[in-house]
Order: C-alpha cells, then sequence, then structure tokens
C-alpha cells in the first residue's frame, strides 16, 4: 500500500508541474494575444491614414508575436488552438491582407504569415469589410477609380471564398463570414452604383450650365 501510495504522489507531483507549466504559458498566450490584436487594430487604423510606415511597424511587432506564439505553444496544442489564440492570429491575417490590399501589394499567400489556411480565410472574409469602408472613403474624395479598384478585390474575395464548401469543423465557420461579406459586397456595390450615378448627373448639370452660358454670351 505504501509503495502504491508513493507512487501516487510521484504522478501527482508529475501532473502539478505540467498544470504549472500549461497555466504559466496559457497566461502569457493570454497577453500575446491581446498585444498581437491591438498591433493589429493599430496596423489597420495606419492603413486607413495612409501612414504606411506605421502600419508596416505594427505588422513586423505582430509578425514577431505570431512566430513567438507558435514557438511557446508547439508542445501545447491545446493552448494553440484556443479561441483567444485563434482569433489573434485571424485578426494578424486580416490586418495583412488589408494592408496588401489597399496598398495593390504583392497578395501575402498562408505561407508568408505563418498561419493555418483556416486562419487565413477566415482574416480574407474580415477584410471585406475595411475595404468596405475604404472604398466609402475614396468615394468621399471623388476617387471613383479606386474604389472601383478595390470594389472589384473584394468581388474577387468572395469568389474564392464561396469555393471553400467544406464542414464547418475544417474551414472554422468560414460559411457565416462569407455570407456576411457578401452582404457587404452588395451593399458596397449599391453604395458605388448610386454614388457613381450622382456623378454622372452632377456633371450633366455642369455641362448644361456651360453650354446655356455660352449661348447667353453668343447672345
Amino acid at each position: 500500500m505504501k509503495k502504491m501510495a508513493h507512487k501516487l504522489e510521484d504522478i501527482a507531483e508529475q501532473i502539478h508541474r505540467s498544470f504549472e507549466v500549461s497555466t504559466s504559458e496559457r497566461d502569457r498566450a493570454l497577453a500575446q494575444a491581446r498585444t498581437l490584436t491591438r498591433h493589429c487594430a493599430n496596423a489597420i487604423r495606419a492603413v486607413h491614414r495612409d501612414d504606411g510606415n506605421l502600419a508596416r511597424q505594427h505588422l513586423d511587432e505582430a509578425r514577431n508575436l505570431v512566430q513567438s506564439l507558435r514557438e511557446n505553444l508547439k508542445n501545447l496544442p491545446g493552448l494553440f488552438y484556443a479561441g483567444y489564440t485563434q482569433d489573434a492570429l485571424k485578426e494578424y491575417a486580416e490586418a495583412s491582407l488589408v494592408f496588401a490590399l489597399i496598398n495593390n501589394n504583392d497578395f501575402p499567400e498562408p505561407e508568408d504569415l505563418n498561419l493555418e489556411p483556416a486562419i487565413y480565410l477566415k482574416g480574407l472574409a474580415e477584410a471585406v469589410g475595411e475595404l468596405r469602408r475604404r472604398v466609402l472613403d475614396m468615394l468621399m474624395k471623388n476617387n471613383a477609380s479606386e474604389a472601383g479598384r478595390l470594389l472589384a478585390e473584394m468581388d474577387d474575395i468572395y469568389a474564392i471564398l464561396v469555393t471553400m464548401d467544406y464542414p464547418d469543423a475544417i474551414t472554422g465557420g468560414l460559411r457565416r463570414l462569407t455570407d456576411v461579406a457578401r452582404a457587404i459586397i452588395e451593399r458596397t456595390r449599391g453604395d458605388f452604383t448610386l454614388s457613381l450615378r450622382h456623378e454622372r448627373l452632377e456633371d450633366s448639370i455642369r455641362e448644361l450650365e456651360i453650354r446655356l452660358d455660352q449661348s447667353n454670351q453668343s447672345e
């Protein structure tokens, strides 16, 4: 009996050590995930303000945190695939893709970002919302050509997302985000069309005023 009791104590001590390590790594991962999310949000904010240098700085910090999370949790998959970690990685995917799309840069692949395909695609789907914001900004600045380019990018994204017809257990719930992206694109196309019509109407009125002025001067 004493031998069994000692054995159980040894097992319990091993479990204690394992739990202590897991708890410590969980706390560190939570802190890193929060910081990663903050850098991603700041990067997107800088992109919308056309501050490319600041956006790159935040993305560089985010990239370092992604690598750190992978290294720290490589032996703790339960923590790496926990919701808070995966959500932070999705934010990194979104920020990186938004930066590339708005600046018309080379499109990063999942391997470039060190992300799994499902997380990459979820970030891509959520990037559509930021592209809508940029399209509206461009329309307010009378930059219809740039707004049209971004709307075309949104269409291309949806065309890819809709082909990913796999179970949610594989894609991590991508179907819902794809449906949201479609609704965003439809609203954006409507806003873009109305803006073009308004612009054309203003041009027509302006041309009419010029012709009337010329006609009055000739008389």
